[in-house]
């Protein structure tokens, strides 16, 4: 599914602008912290997406993590940059389709 990718993708976009030093800070104490809690909804919806399809979930569980702690300010920076990193490389890995069944060999029955 699509989805799931394109949410790794956004995700990673997001924490990426968020782990800026001075931007991401404005946008978190500016917004109230609702961009943290924004990020985490939209980090635990990745991790169900990507369980279901086999997509790599450590991005969203750092996310996660990330969400919680940011409010911590150079923790927060560098867990931002940190959880970026991880999402843009799992959204540009190959998704791995799981082999179909293979028949019975002839005279195996």
């Amino acid at each position: 599914m699509k989805a799931a990718g394109t949410l790794l993708l956004v995700t990673g976009i997001m924490e990426a602008i968020l782990g800026i030093p001075v931007l991401g800070g404005a946008l978190v104490v500016f917004s109230g912290y609702t961009a943290l809690f924004i990020t985490l909804v939209l980090h635990i919806v990745t991790l169900v997406l990507c369980s279901q399809n086999n997509r790599p979930i450590a991005g969203s569980i750092l996310g996660i993590a990330t969400s919680i702690l940011a409010w911590i300010p150079i923790l927060g920076m560098i867990m931002h940059i940190a959880t970026a990193i991880v999402l843009l490389i799992a959204a540009t890995k190959k998704v791995e389709q799981p082999l179909p069944p293979y028949p019975p060999a002839p005279g195996s029955f």
